[in-house]
C-alpha cells in the first residue's frame, strides 16, 4: 500500500512539509545506485529557522531535542520528493548530527535523539541507523541543529 509510512506519521501528529530549496550551490539530495543523501536539513517551519542558539547557552536539551526532530521532518520531505513515496524507503542508514552548542556542552547524543527517535516512529526496525552526533561552534543562521542522512531506496 502507497503511503503507509506517511500515514503513520500523521497518525501520531507529524505532516510533512514541501521540501525547501538550497540555500547555496548544492542540491538538497543525490541518488547513487540504490542510496539517497540528504543534504543537511535545519530546523525550518513555515520558511522560518524554528530553533536557534546554542546548547549550553540558551537553548534547552527538549528545545534541541525539538529541534533534532524538526530536521529529521525536513529530511523525510526531502525523501518523499527524491522519491515519491517513502514507502521506497528499505531503511535509513545514517544520519549525521551537527549541534550548535557551547565548548563544554556534551549531551549531542541526546539531541540527536530527537531525528532518531522519528526515523524509528516512521520506518520501524529499519528506522534503526547508524550515526553520529557532534558539536559545532555555530551553524549556518544560528540554527541549533543540522542534520544529513543517508537512506536505501527500494
Amino acid at each position: 500500500m502507497s503511503g503507509r509510512i506517511e500515514a503513520q506519521l500523521k497518525s501520531h501528529g507529524v505532516s510533512l512539509p514541501q521540501a525547501s530549496a538550497p540555500a547555496a550551490n548544492y542540491v538538497p539530495f543525490v541518488l547513487s545506485g540504490n542510496l539517497l543523501f540528504i543534504a543537511g536539513q535545519l530546523p525550518v517551519e513555515d520558511g522560518m529557522i524554528a530553533h536557534t542558539g546554542k546548547l549550553g547557552g540558551g537553548v534547552s536539551l527538549s528545545d534541541g531535542q525539538a529541534a533534532a526532530r524538526l530536521c529529521a521532518v525536513n529530511i523525510l520531505a526531502q525523501v518523499k520528493a527524491a522519491t515519491g513515496d517513502l514507502d521506497k524507503v528499505v531503511r535509513c542508514v545514517k544520519l549525521g548530527g551537527f549541534v550548535n552548542c557551547t565548548a563544554d556542552f556534551g549531551d549531542q547524543p541526546k539531541v540527536m535523539n530527537g531525528a532518531s527517535d522519528l526515523m524509528v516512529l516512521a520506518f520501524g526496525e529499519t528506522g534503526r541507523h547508524a550515526r553520529f552526533a557532534v558539536g559545532a561552534p555555530s551553524l549556518p543562521f544560528d540554527a541549533a541543529v543540522e542534520v544529513d542522512a543517508i537512506f536505501e531506496i527500494a
